[in-house]
């Protein structure tokens, strides 16, 4: 039997992405977001207008598209409550967001040069995309809240014990995404770490004891 239950969130599950892009004063911004999808050389990124990554890719039209994996959920949720920009907007000081201007050194993640764009590559994650933004669109409503991304594709780089041999596929046997689902981590299928993110959101499932990864 089906319910109408009116749901507050259509989250189902998708890959978490960690987007690294270059603020204002050059530094380098890392934030994570799951509102991502693909189509060949094309990627959709939905994010938030008051999110500092919105505005750096609105000002320099490229970024580097980070796939993390379930094992480094971690390093993603020491930074799922923190924003590049140093004027916390209202709304996410109340769900306990704060300003960090390292979000690379709050993670333990390291920087790795990229080929064709500025913004640098998560080392330690073994899918990168190099991307730039080829149009964007109003998105959530009137007026809208969010904006969605094109981004193209110039060039992925993938670790190499994740590609089947002689040939440019990735093994998804191989390959364990870290998955968001309804504000929640999880990989293999299961709930692999406590979300900061869901506490921020107040999810009804927030508190609920999950234990660590170890």
């Amino acid at each position: 039997m089906h319910v109408v239950p009116d749901l507050k969130v259509l989250y189902f599950g998708t890959p978490v992405v960690l987007i690294s892009s270059r603020n204002p004063d050059g530094s380098a911004n890392l934030a994570p977001m799951s509102s991502a999808w693909w189509l060949g050389r094309s990627a959709m990124l939905g994010l938030g207008d008051s999110a500092q990554t919105t505005a750096n890719l609105r000002r320099e039209g490229e970024c580097v598209l980070n796939l993390p994996s379930s094992a480094m959920v971690d390093a993603v949720d020491r930074i799922a409550l923190t924003t590049g920009r140093p004027t916390v907007p209202e709304h996410k000081a109340a769900q306990g967001y704060r300003y960090e201007p390292d979000k690379f050194a709050l993670a333990g993640l390291t920087r790795q040069p990229s080929d064709l764009v500025t913004p640098p590559r998560v080392a330690q994650c073994p899918i990168q995309l190099e991307c730039r933004v080829v149009a964007s669109y109003p998105f959530g409503g009137t007026p809208s809240h969010a904006t969605a991304f094109q981004v193209e594709v110039l060039r992925a780089h993938v670790e190499q014990d994740l590609v089947i041999p002689g040939t440019s596929y990735v093994d998804p046997l191989g390959w364990d995404p870290l998955i968001m689902k309804f504000c929640e981590f999880f990989g293999g299928g299961r709930n692999v770490h406590p979300s900061r993110l869901a506490e921020g959101w107040r999810m009804p499932h927030g508190r609920r004891a999950v234990a660590p990864t170890s």
